[in-house]
């Protein structure tokens, strides 16, 4: 990004400002950001513990904002970037929304389900599977998962 840009003309900065901010309210720092005709429409952190809610992951909260954006339930067109590869439920429902592509920075071996674990996308059972690209800015999404969890032992 150049000194002429902001960072909402990045959507992956905008996901990265989102897991900061979760970070700083003391959840696990991933930030999302949903692109529709090259304009974020919709960016969340996670936010499971300040809202008692399993499911209020970054993806999840960022899809339910831009379905409420568009009036639908579709997200056809749309593109997902997120700091951390998604997890099982997360990429359910961004199969599910029809999303066209995810971009991620992290590989998550633990918990993500798009390369690691259960690879959901590339299931016979998979209603929609959107094209991903994985590592963008791996480095800076590790080092600040690192540093969150490292606060907390």
């Amino acid at each position: 990004m150049d000194s002429s840009e902001s960072p909402a003309d990045d959507p992956m900065s905008v996901a990265f400002l989102e897991a900061r901010a979760a970070f700083a309210r003391g959840e696990v720092p991933v930030g999302a950001a949903i692109v529709k005709d090259g304009r974020v429409i919709a960016a969340a952190g996670n936010r499971p513990r300040e809202m008692r809610d399993p499911s209020a992951h970054a993806e999840m909260l960022a899809i339910r904002f831009a379905c409420e954006a568009l009036a639908d339930e579709r997200l056809t067109g749309c593109d997902l970037y997120v700091t951390l590869e998604p997890c099982t439920m997360c990429a359910a429902a961004i199969s599910f929304a029809r999303i066209r592509r995810v971009y991620f920075a992290a590989a998550d071996p633990k918990g993500g389900a798009v390369e690691n674990g259960v690879r959901f996308f590339a299931q016979p059972t998979c209603h929609h599977a959107p094209e991903v690209y994985g590592g963008i800015r791996q480095s800076e999404a590790a080092d600040l998962l690192r540093e969150f969890f490292a606060q907390r032992r």
